[in-house]
């Protein structure tokens, strides 16, 4: 049986990481938290991806849809505004583990209401860039518990 892999999908400035606001961020760059994804995944197929363009993220979402076999997403600010994403995770009919390096609830008002959360499986905030491999552990076992129950 082949294993359906994994996306793990990081919206708008990510891709910065490592410059963008150290004081909140921290000092990793995204290319170290990839690194750290496929490692925690313990050789299971992980689809990388970061955009700074809705429409790619939702296209990678619906992609998901019929590949993935669950999805770790940092919307970084698509989070608190995306319709468009927010309908395609609906979509998603396997767990979602929504992320964010910073504790959005300990930041300003406008980073409090994730309409992401409302279609979440799980969420993890506040942990910084470690969160990542984290969250991909903790959606493999979600993953295979689910195969687990489905295969018998």
């Amino acid at each position: 049986m082949i294993m359906k892999p994994i996306y793990v999908l990081n919206g708008p400035n990510l891709n910065r990481l490592g410059k963008r606001e150290p004081e909140i961020y921290g000092s990793t760059t995204i290319a170290e938290i990839e690194a750290w994804c496929h490692e925690a995944a313990g050789g299971r197929a992980v689809r990388f991806h970061q955009t700074n363009a809705e429409h790619q993220l939702v296209d990678w979402v619906h992609e998901a849809i019929d590949e993935g076999a669950g999805i770790v997403i940092n919307p970084a600010g698509l989070s608190f505004r995306s319709i468009p994403l927010l309908d395609a995770l609906k979509m998603f009919p396997a767990p979602i583990i929504e992320l964010h390096i910073s504790n959005i609830h300990r930041r300003e008002e406008i980073y409090h209401h994730s309409l992401v959360s409302k279609v979440a499986t799980a969420v993890i905030a506040g942990l910084g860039p470690k969160g990542y491999p984290i969250a991909v552990r903790a959606l493999i076992d979600m993953v295979d518990k689910v195969d687990r129950v489905e295969g018998g």
